[in-house]
């Protein structure tokens, strides 16, 4: 038997890849050429046909045709080499794949009755996420605030423990102020100093020179009468408290070295004449006028230019005005309720003395009751004058002291405009003397040369003091903006508060007047009002004489009488 050739041997599947290949192109050239040798298709159909590599998919199994089921194209396929595997296409997806129509009733978290070969080809679509929600921590915390107001630092200044020092000539009242600030240029973030009046007023009185155009918040003015008397001292403490924390409010303001002068320094007025060493300039020269070696300096009367500064201006003598007038109309309420409270407390005198008298019992305890009525309404009315005047009081006062401030800055524009003006006549001074000198020839270079620096010193002089004004015009509009603003909220804060304490003043007069008309409606109930005390008497029903004082006083009477 011959092995060397393939095609008579049955196990001609199993020869090399060589042989494969040569018997391969025997067959393609049988085909092909209708003149060859016969076909080999019968003998083909005799031995195992080679495995032949498909998809999985294919519905004739892995082993392809057999026998007498075979394609006619079968045989040119079967001696094609396999085809590479295809990559699985994976399906890019841009937005979620719409949920699919389940059946109603609980869902299934294993998905034990879910048909694999119902689903869909492809990968399983994830499952559907929840929209965020807020979670109530954010909610309830506190709004964040811009980078601009995170960034300035905080304070929190307190003007308390108000104490009378010295002897009956030098005595005045001394302060303790205490600062709590997140500003790195302090020393530390909380403490303490002492401070009296006068150091307060020189801190208002810096400002203002220190910072020409800006609304310094005033202190409360000097008085000479009754300056040690509680109401007065508490007024001043709480005045000059919302002085300090309006200042260091400003963003201006806040950062002026003498405010951390006043705030910090343990040994105030040794610093203070340090500083006045240093700097001899007076006040209202000194600053940004002194350093720019401009005359500070009235002249003739000014005229406003500017429509908005005068409609301003006639505004705040408006505004000044109503305010002096609510004001003294408070003072007028004031004293009409501590008038009612002294005559509550006559009143109450006048009840009390009747009861003691009064030999009826059912008399004498109600008048008693009502005479300790009246003086409970005393002291609603006492404290009730008080809550005004650090309620809505304190801020009318403050208001007219701010105007004032306001005026002064007015007033410091209006010295810039002169300072201005004036330093244009020197540069025209000085203009008609260079001229002069040209007109000589060159005979006076020396003097020209002068002048030509004196003309143009004067020319720096003028174009600083025209942008001092237009930037004092500028910050003096801000200024005024912002003290419209902070009016609006002070004012409508005042008002609540006062609105609110003359509801709670009222409120406490009702109760106590209902609890005294059910006292007197209950009168078969013998303890609701005070009685006299009772003593014990032996025999009263021998003697006759009642429980009370007032009973053996009528017997008394009776027996004197007999």
């Amino acid at each position: 038997m011959d092995l060397g050739e393939a095609g008579d041997s049955p196990w001609g599947e199993s020869t090399s890849k060589g042989q494969d290949a040569e018997s391969s192109q025997q067959s393609q050239s049988s085909i092909k050429s209708p003149t060859g040798r016969p076909s080999r298709g019968p003998i083909r159909r005799l031995v195992a046909q080679p495995t032949k590599l498909e998809a999985a998919d294919d519905p004739l199994g892995p082993l392809g045709p057999l026998g007498a089921n075979a394609a006619p194209g079968a045989d040119a396929q079967a001696d094609e080499p396999p085809a590479p595997p295809l990559k699985e296409q994976v399906v890019i997806r841009t937005t979620m794949p719409q949920p699919a129509q389940r059946k109603p009733g609980p869902g299934d978290p294993h998905r034990i009755d879910d048909d694999e070969y119902d689903r869909p080809a492809g990968p399983r679509a994830p499952p559907p996420v929840q929209a965020a929600q807020p979670t109530p921590v954010r909610a309830a915390s506190q709004p964040s605030v811009s980078v601009e107001q995170a960034a300035k630092p905080s304070f929190y200044i307190t003007v308390g423990d108000p104490h009378k020092v010295g002897d009956l000539t030098s005595s005045h009242i001394v302060y303790s102020v205490r600062t709590k600030t997140s500003s790195k240029g302090y020393k530390h973030p909380e403490f303490e100093v002492k401070r009296r009046y006068r150091d307060f007023l020189w801190l208002y009185n810096t400002m203002h020179g220190n910072n020409p155009g800006v609304v310094v918040p005033p202190p409360p003015e000097k008085q000479a009468l009754n300056r040690f008397e509680s109401n007065f001292v508490e007024s001043r403490r709480a005045a000059l408290e919302k002085m300090l924390n309006k200042i260091a409010a400003h963003p201006t303001l806040q950062h002026d070295p003498d405010l951390k002068l006043f705030l910090e320094s343990e040994s105030f007025n040794i610093d203070v004449k340090h500083k006045e060493r240093r700097e001899p300039i007076p006040v209202e020269s000194k600053g940004v006028w002194g350093s720019l070696g401009i005359n500070v300096g009235g002249g003739s009367k000014f005229v406003e230019q500017d429509d908005w500064f005068h409609d301003r201006r006639v505004y705040l003598d408006a505004l000044e005005n109503q305010l002096k007038a609510l004001m003294k109309s408070m003072d007028t309420m004031v004293n009409q309720r501590k008038a009612m409270a002294e005559s509550a407390g006559e009143f109450s005198a006048s009840l009390h003395a009747l009861s003691t008298v009064e030999l009826s019992p059912t008399l004498s305890g109600p008048l008693d009751a009502l005479s300790d009525l009246q003086l409970t309404i005393r002291d609603v009315y006492d404290r009730q004058a008080q809550q005004d005047v650090l309620t809505f009081g304190i801020t009318i006062d403050e208001y007219i002291r701010l105007i004032g401030s306001v005026k002064q800055a007015f007033s410091q524009r209006q010295k810039a405009f002169y300072s201005w003006h004036s330093a244009e006549s020197e540069l025209q001074k000085r203009k008609s003397a260079q001229e002069k000198l040209l007109r000589q020839g060159r005979s006076q270079q020396d003097r020209l040369n002068q002048a030509d620096a004196e003309v143009g010193d004067a020319e720096r002089k003028v174009h600083q003091a025209r942008l001092l004004f237009d930037d004092m015009g500028r910050l003096m509009r801000a200024e005024l903006d912002r003290f419209e603003r902070e009016k609006v909220e002070d004012f409508k804060s005042s008002v609540e508060t006062f609105l609110e304490s003359a509801v709670e003043a009222q409120k406490e007069l009702i109760e106590k007047w209902e609890t005294f008309l059910m006292q007197l409606d209950a009168e078969d109930d013998e303890t609701v009002f005070y009685r006299p005390p009772v003593y014990q008497v032996s025999d009263n029903k021998a003697t006759g004489r009642g429980d009370t004082a007032v009973d053996r006083a009528r017997a008394t009477i009776d027996e004197d009488s007999d």
